[in-house]
C-alpha cells in the first residue's frame, strides 16, 4: 500500500533535501571560519554525490525479495563523503575559504532547497486532496 501511496520520488525527493541540508552545514561552517589561519573550506560533490543516491535507490528497489517489503530508500545520504579543498599557495594563512564562492554556493542550494521543498509540498498537497475526496 505504501509503494502506491509513496512512490520513489519521494525517497529521492527526501534525499534531495537531506543532502541540501548539509551542503547548507558545510557552507555555513565554512563562512563562520574565512578567518581562522589554516581553515580548510569543504564542500560535497552533489551531483554525483546525489547521482549515486538516486542510482541505489533504483537497483534497491529491483532487489526486493518479498512483496510485503517497503520499496528501497534512495541512498543512503546521512553520511555522504566531504572534501576539504587546499588553499592556494599565495595564501599566507592557509585559509582556503573565499567568501564570494560560499555566498554563491549558498545562494544556489538555499534556492534548489526551495525548489525541492515545494515541489514535495505540492506533491503531498495532491495527496490530501485525493484522500479527502476531492474535499479540501
Amino acid at each position: 500500500m505504501s509503494s502506491v501511496l509513496f512512490d520513489s520520488l519521494y525517497g529521492g525527493l527526501t534525499s534531495v533535501l537531506n543532502l541540501r541540508s548539509q551542503q547548507h552545514s558545510l557552507t555555513a561552517t565554512n563562512l563562520a571560519n574565512a578567518d581562522t589561519p589554516g581553515f580548510k573550506a569543504r564542500t560535497m560533490d552533489f551531483e554525483n554525490l546525489l547521482g549515486s543516491a538516486v542510482d541505489r535507490g533504483k537497483s534497491l528497489q529491483v532487489q526486493k525479495t518479498d512483496v510485503n517489503h517497503l520499496p528501497g530508500r534512495a541512498g543512503d545520504t546521512s553520511n555522504p563523503r566531504v572534501e576539504e579543498l587546499e588553499a592556494p599557495p599565495w595564501k599566507e594563512d592557509g585559509n582556503s575559504v573565499y567568501a564570494e564562492r560560499e555566498m554563491a554556493r549558498l545562494t544556489e542550494n538555499s534556492l534548489l532547497f526551495s525548489a525541492v521543498s515545494r515541489g514535495l509540498s505540492t506533491r503531498l498537497k495532491i495527496l490530501r486532496f485525493a484522500a479527502s475526496n476531492g474535499k479540501v
